[in-house]
């Protein structure tokens, strides 16, 4: 019989030969999701013999992801500020980087002498609606997406984290769906240049939804839209968060202006020390 170690080493063969980063840890992750136990286990089991049924089901799976298909989706989740989320190819794959504009949201929410009203345009998986609920307990987050299937992701996330009743799904298109002006607009909208498109890995290219990612000839087409339509929908004082690629802090921050000359306008950057969020404050 094939043993845990045995098997993961024939894995990191195969995905190492399919040019997947990190071969070693998503083969052990794989069949951990395979054997229905966690990562811990297979590093503690090496000489563990798999049953057949084990051992088809993560050949199955290693051979899915040797084809480039994300892990997230091959496993049905992914962790997100500490939330294990529920993701399937109907949403973007939450990234780290995202942790980024939740961490600024959440400093500038609890500055607020009430209940937080937060807006969250492009929800996809919920990550952000999510995290930012659980986080303020007293806050109401609109989760907004122009299609359904996005929203039904985001509500099964609320609904696993308690959430549901503080996180109100709309569909429509940016904020055109808001019953009322918030303190918050949170977005991680589109912001991959057209051009860039086929420079992608096979992952993103080729499995998550392309709606979620093209921004258009440059990037920043969805961004601009929506920093043009905001203002109505910003309550006195409030924010705008806006996460960005890495080469285009001067030009969000730039369009930012024109929308909102007014305002304190900053990029940040994430750990990597790139550009990747722009806060408007008015």
């Amino acid at each position: 019989m094939v043993d845990v170690r045995q098997a993961v080493l024939q894995a990191v063969q195969t995905l190492e030969s399919e040019g997947v980063e990190s071969p070693r840890l998503e083969a052990e992750l794989l069949l951990a999701h395979a054997a229905g136990t966690n990562r811990a286990w297979v590093l503690a089991h090496p000489e563990r013999p798999l049953t057949p049924k084990e051992l088809t089901r993560f050949r199955d799976l290693a051979a899915r992801r040797a084809r480039r298909e994300p892990l997230a989706y091959i496993t049905g989740h992914r962790e997100f500020f500490g939330l294990d989320l529920a993701v399937d190819p109907r949403v973007l794959i939450p990234r780290p980087e995202t942790e980024l504009l939740v961490e600024r949201a959440l400093d500038l929410a609890r500055r607020l002498s009430g209940p937080a009203l937060v807006a969250d345009v492009g929800a996809g998986s919920g990550a952000i609606a999510v995290a930012l609920a659980v986080h303020l307990p007293d806050a109401t987050v609109y989760a907004l997406d122009e299609t359904p299937d996005p929203l039904a992701v985001t509500s099964e996330n609320a609904r696993r984290h308690g959430v549901a009743d503080r996180v109100l799904c709309l569909q429509g298109d940016l904020l055109a769906p808001l019953p009322e002006a918030v303190h918050l607009v949170c977005a991680n909208l589109p912001y991959v240049g057209s051009e860039e498109w086929g420079a992608l890995a096979p992952e993103i290219r080729e499995y998550e939804p392309r709606a979620a990612l093209d921004g258009g000839s440059g990037g920043l087409e969805v961004i601009r839209r929506l920093l043009a339509s905001a203002r109505p929908h910003l309550r006195p004082g409030g924010a705008v968060l806006l996460e960005i690629g890495a080469a285009q802090g001067e030009a969000a921050r730039a369009l930012a202006g024109e929308h909102f000359p007014r305002a304190r306008v900053e990029v940040h950057q994430d750990y990597a020390g790139l550009d990747r969020l722009v806060i408007v404050q008015t």
